[in-house]
């Protein structure tokens, strides 16, 4: 494996010209750099992070951490951060906190010993109920953090999230436009920032129209075992003429209920879910869906931290960058 100075002795430059035309430095000229990565891949030149990172005060590294690694949203968020990181040369640390704030706190800790240079954060559940932060405030810099999907105002940092009330909003109206008057809200993430907002935007757009909704028709849900039977009972007992469910699993539950059920009212029964286009494949007829553009999501957190790492101006101001999501 080749070294710096052997790729500069080579090459007939000088050590600082090799590893900025490596790093595709702006003042060293196309050719050069082509030279240089050609000689590189040749001799199968490998950077010495570590050493970088030692001279830099920077690991070119970034920690993740998510709540859940088996919810495919969060799966497409991750391929977005590390397509966005790998194309600027930034690897990326995954951890699970598992919804727990003390899993979350040691990932932390864990990443601060990594020598990171930054971190991207979706909050853990237990998190944002308790509204317990300390662990995130003492021991990451505002400007070393960007917070995405679950979100709290108490942090003060860059942040990316779907506009979780308002196409919600869209989507009731979109329903009641079409005639639909009995409609039912199905969740099993009230307990969420992200659950209220989406539960606001609903019943922000019937109070618009005067629908004065039975309350029977608001589920609210938890994942665990009895949650088949509690929808089953649910649809059983109710009359409604579309399902608006704010999280990737129980509009599919749904749907699938609905045609065992009720397979002639099924048909005129509209049920609209927050899943992507894998998901909606799951049922027949296929789901229609909010698509939170959860790859967008995971790109745009990614650019925001490493931009701000790279800005010398650490005191600019925070932004909150909200992605458009799409009624499909």
């Amino acid at each position: 494996m080749s070294s710096l100075k052997e790729l500069s002795k080579l090459l007939g430059v000088s050590i600082s010209t090799v590893s900025k035309a490596l790093n595709n430095a702006d003042d060293i000229s196309a050719h050069t750099k082509k030279r240089v990565k050609e000689l590189a891949l040749a001799l199968n030149y490998q950077p010495n992070k570590m050493g970088a990172a030692l001279r830099n005060k920077k690991s070119k590294t970034i920690g993740v951490i998510i709540p859940d690694i088996l919810n495919p949203f969060f799966a497409e968020v991750l391929f977005g951060i590390e397509k966005y990181c790998s194309l600027k040369g930034y690897d990326t640390l995954v951890c699970i906190s598992n919804d727990l704030t003390s899993k979350e706190a040691e990932k932390i800790k864990l990443l601060k010993s990594g020598s990171v240079d930054g971190f991207l954060i979706s909050l853990a559940s237990q998190t944002q109920i308790n509204q317990d932060y300390t662990h995130i405030i003492k021991n990451i810099p505002s400007n070393e953090l960007v917070l995405f999907d679950r979100l709290t105002h108490h942090i003060s940092c860059d942040k990316v999230s779907v506009d979780d009330e308002n196409i919600t909003y869209k989507t009731t109206k979109n329903l009641i436009k079409n005639g639909r008057k009995s409609i039912a809200f199905l969740s099993t993430i009230e307990h969420l920032e992200i659950g209220k907002e989406r539960k606001q935007g609903y019943q922000k757009a019937l109070k618009e129209a005067k629908i004065s909704n039975n309350k029977n028709l608001e589920l609210s849900l938890e994942t665990n075992a009895v949650m088949h039977n509690q929808i089953k009972e649910w649809i059983l007992s109710n009359e409604f003429d579309a399902v608006i469910a704010a999280d990737n699993t129980s509009g599919i539950i749904v749907q699938n209920f609905l045609l065992a059920l009720k397979p002639i009212k099924a048909k005129k029964i509209k049920v609209i879910g927050f899943s992507n286009a894998n998901q909606s494949l799951l049922t027949f007829p296929q789901l229609s869906y909010i698509d939170q553009n959860a790859e967008l999501i995971g790109q745009k957190a990614a650019e925001l931290l490493i931009n701000r790492i790279q800005n010398t101006n650490k005191n600019k101001a925070f932004t909150h960058i909200k992605i458009p999501a799409s009624i499909i």
